[in-house]
């Protein structure tokens, strides 16, 4: 009887594929009705109806015996998803008893095509319509279409920022800012693994490679970078930033479609020049355009979807690769959650009138959910009511000139990220702010020891404010917070019978720090001074290092790169800074500390926004000043 049930599924899969069955061996059934070859008895119908619906098990069979190899070969060649491949399957077990039998021979087919081609699945044509409303709405202008058409993700040729992607058109730079941050947080602090094939590796479990500076990569040598290691820091980046979409899960890449005529699908078939004559005159207004040409393909492993980016790279290098980057991400996430992320989804992801990326984008790049607003956590307004923020710390983080201008606030989460990298936002831009030195997030080790000693002297204070203590209590400050002072100058400060705080910082600013002062052998008195440095990704025409004039023979396209340097002095007042500076204690002229003179400071918006990082930041350049538009 098995026998029998194996032949009879054989025999209905080829009849559902249109093939000549062969002769069978078993006694013809009996009381087969003769049927003209233009009517259908019920009979023959139900008959044909179920070995159609035998086909679809048969084929589930064989699909179910063959899954271990499948999947062998997903792993190597990345031929065909794991979500493709369960979604074939899928469409098996719920194929309709009614359905023709075509529908199951193109299921076969499609399924074949996909392990040639490796294009991905069709969107629906619903799904791509609320794709395309979520993103543009429903009165999308030509101009930001075309913005949005325009722009791929490809590296500088320029060897001075040949680290940087570049911007050629406005709108999109928020999905390239976002991805270049990524990149420099691969080329500056894992420079070791891009030289390996860590594509599986979970991102938020490697360490950094170097404690504390890279110095792997430095300002001006960006030329030692290979084309290899930035195309594999640009690959972890993309995956990185899919994954933690799909809430580190799965991750949806999206390509196009129309290569059939390159049905080996490999690298080679995949080259610029044949993409871009490909892409010429592509439509591209409307949801039913974006469902005929997307292709999607979903990965629940980090190595197999590496794998596929990599080949399919220069689908994100044509003038399609910041979009289809956007939508992976969005698909990656899935709508129904991006827009439950949302205050207000009724509005679109791209801002008219000028096609700039929402903070919704940018924020959902950052830290895989697509909330509007930068604060961290929720904001409740009662009655049930909440605006939602970042929920989580990020690898990189976020700035914007907003803040300075106090129209939000940007949290913890985005202000501190986990490396020394920030998108920097502005009315209508997105830069990037980095540093070579992870400690420039470190806290001011003076301004932590002068919190924990003014918190003490506070919780003394009985003038209600006055600032200044009891002997009794300065006794009681000196034993909570460790501070050892020399005999002569505690009765100096009791000789008055109350303390003042004036003086009493003085002191401490006078103290070795082994006895618990705050005595600076450098002379900084508690500044910080480091480097910050500035990418923006928008080309700019230059000639022999400066802006091009009219007449200038071939000027080069090139992003823009500037160093500042950035000193930060304490919390403390100018006039307590001095008066700590000039002695003024026991010591008289003896107790003077010189402090190195700086430059005159420079200011451009740019450093509004990296005050809102570091308050009262000092911040020096040389040549042009760095632009945030």
């Amino acid at each position: 009887m098995a026998d029998q049930d194996d032949e009879d599924f054989r025999m209905a899969l080829r009849m559902s594929l249109n093939t000549p069955p062969e002769a069978k061996r078993s006694k013809p059934r009996e009381n087969v009705a003769v049927v003209p070859p233009i009517e259908e008895s019920p009979e023959t119908k139900n008959r044909r109806l179920q070995r159609e619906l035998m086909a679809a098990a048969a084929e589930k069979r064989i699909l179910t015996s063959t899954n271990a190899v499948k999947r062998e070969k997903i792993v190597s060649n990345s031929n065909v998803s794991v979500g493709e491949e369960s979604e074939a399957v899928s469409k098996v077990e719920k194929m309709d008893v009614n359905s023709p039998v075509k529908e199951t021979a193109e299921v076969v087919s499609r399924v074949g095509e996909k392990k040639v081609l490796n294009f991905g699945k069709e969107l629906s044509l619903a799904e791509a319509n609320k794709l395309f409303s979520m993103v543009f709405g429903n009165d999308v202008s030509r101009e930001i279409l075309s913005q949005w058409t325009n722009q791929g993700i490809r590296f500088s040729s320029d060897p001075e920022t040949c680290m940087g992607l570049v911007q050629h058109e406005g709108g999109p730079c928020g999905v390239l800012a976002t991805i270049q941050a990524f990149v420099l947080k691969y080329l500056l602090f894992f420079p070791d693994e891009l030289g390996k094939n860590t594509a599986n590796m979970p991102t938020q479990n490697l360490g950094p490679s170097r404690n504390s500076q890279s110095d792997c990569v430095t300002f001006g040598n960006f030329a030692s970078l290979t084309e290899d290691g930035k195309a594999r820091a640009l690959v972890q980046s993309m995956v990185e930033i899919l994954f933690m979409c799909g809430n580190n899960r799965r991750a949806v890449i999206v390509t196009l479609d129309g290569f059939g005529e390159h049905p080996d699908g490999s690298e080679d078939a995949l080259n610029n020049e044949m993409i871009a004559k490909t892409l010429e005159g592509l439509p591209f207004e409307s949801g039913s355009d974006l469902q005929k040409v997307l292709r999607v393909n979903t990965y629940t492993f980090q190595r197999s979807a590496s794998n596929h980016l990599k080949t399919v790279l220069p689908f994100f290098q044509s003038r399609f690769g910041a979009m289809l980057f956007l939508i992976s991400a969005l698909l990656s996430r899935g709508l129904e959650s991006v827009q439950a992320d949302r205050d207000d989804p009724s509005l679109p992801l791209v801002t008219a009138p000028f096609g700039h990326a929402s903070q919704e984008i940018v924020n959902l790049l950052l830290c895989g959910q697509a909330v509007p607003n930068v604060f961290d956590g929720r904001m409740d307004l009662g009655g049930g009511m909440f605006l939602k923020g970042i929920p989580l710390s990020v690898e990189v983080g976020f700035l914007t000139l907003l803040e300075s201008l106090n129209f939000c606030k940007v949290g913890q989460h985005l202000k501190c990220p986990k490396w020394p990298i920030w998108v920097v936002g502005s009315e209508s831009h997105y830069t990037v702010l980095f540093a070579f030195d992870i400690s420039v997030q470190n806290e001011n080790e003076l301004e932590e020891r002068e919190s924990q000693i003014r918190k003490a002297f506070d919780a003394q204070d009985q003038s209600g404010g006055g600032g200044f203590i009891s002997v009794e209590g300065l006794h009681q400050v000196l034993r909570e917070t460790n501070i050892n002072l020399p005999q002569e100058k505690l009765d100096n400060l009791c000789s008055m019978g109350f303390i003042v705080w004036s003086e009493f910082w003085q002191v401490l600013l006078d103290l070795e720090k082994g006895l618990g002062g705050l005595k600076d052998a450098t002379g900084q008195m508690g500044k910080k001074i480091f480097d910050l440095y500035h990418f923006n990704g928008i080309a700019k025409s230059v000639l022999n290092g400066s802006q091009a004039t009219a007449g200038g023979e071939n000027p080069l396209q090139r992003p823009r790169l500037a160093k500042l340097k950035v000193s930060v002095p304490p919390r403390w007042t100018p006039e307590e800074f001095m008066a700590g500076s000039s002695g003024g204690g026991p010591g008289g002229k003896d107790a003077v500390v010189e402090v190195p003179q700086v430059e005159p400071p420079q200011h451009a918006p740019l450093v509004d926004c990296i005050r809102t990082r570091w308050p009262r930041a000092v911040c020096n350049w040389v040549g042009d000043p760095p632009s945030i538009v």
